[in-house]
């Protein structure tokens, strides 16, 4: 019995039901799926209308709507604030006891696809800008390792969202909290004077625009840290959510 307990509530056998839930569920594939295309489309868009500024990479420009597409950070909340509204929680936590697994196997699944889909749309989103952006108009910008780089901070932000999610527990609530984290800091940066580029910078955005060589990425609006360092600093605070919402997991009733 002790050996089949152990087989079942395993962080493979958690792994592979986290998977088949989140197929499942067409709300969160369509979602997914629709967000790693807004990339692309972006890239289309600005090359079609010649709107960038000079200063701008080629990079930066077919990036430009990936801001947009880290919104994909909710599915991270819904993945497990859905299973709290439906109850289904209290059948996963019967079949894996260990929460800490249960959460772990969430947080390896929303890493490995959110990385490697946004790593497949921002580069998809890159070489259609290089092809229809004039040739010689623009710098290149440096696509590697940047690319790696943005694909890491989609995948942080959504593990921001899976540590909100257990955290709040309720799915508009954390949707809320996690959009506001991601755009609020940028948006209220201007409000703190001399320390504007410290609050707009601590956002997974901010990392973001960084390494996509954006124009935009001035210091004053997305902090003076370098878009590794940036990235480095804005992963360890998450992580620090992530270890709060698995504490939180851990000590209260599903």
């Amino acid at each position: 019995m002790t050996t089949l307990m152990d087989a079942r509530a395993g962080f493979p056998q958690a792994l592979a039901h986290e998977w088949i839930k989140f197929r499942s569920v067409r709300s969160l594939v369509w979602t997914t799926v629709a967000t790693a295309v807004v990339p692309v489309l972006g890239a289309v868009f600005v090359a079609a209308t010649g709107s960038l500024q000079p200063d701008d990479t080629v990079l930066g420009a077919a990036l430009t709507l990936s801001i947009t597409a880290q919104m994909l950070a909710v599915v991270g909340a819904l993945v497990i604030t859905g299973e709290y509204g439906s109850g289904t929680i209290r059948t996963t936590f019967a079949a894996t006891p260990r929460r800490a697994t249960v959460l772990s196997a969430k947080a390896a699944l929303l890493a490995g696809l959110t990385y490697v889909l946004a790593l497949v749309s921002c580069t998809l989103a890159y070489l259609v800008g290089d092809a229809l952006l004039e040739d010689g108009l623009y710098v290149q910008g440096e696509p590697l390792p940047a690319l790696f780089g943005v694909a890491a901070s989609f995948s942080v932000a959504a593990l921001f969202g899976l540590a909100v999610g257990a955290l709040v527990r309720h799915s508009a609530g954390a949707v809320t909290a996690v959009v506001g984290v991601l755009l609020l800091p940028s948006l209220l940066g201007p409000l703190f004077g001399d320390a504007q580029r410290w609050v707009a910078g601590i956002s997974p955005t901010a990392a973001l625009q960084k390494l996509t060589q954006t124009s935009d990425a001035t210091a004053e609006s997305v902090g003076s840290l370098g878009p590794w360092p940036s990235l480095l600093v804005v992963a360890a605070y998450m992580a620090a959510v992530l270890l709060l919402a698995a504490v939180a997991l851990r000590r209260r009733d599903a």
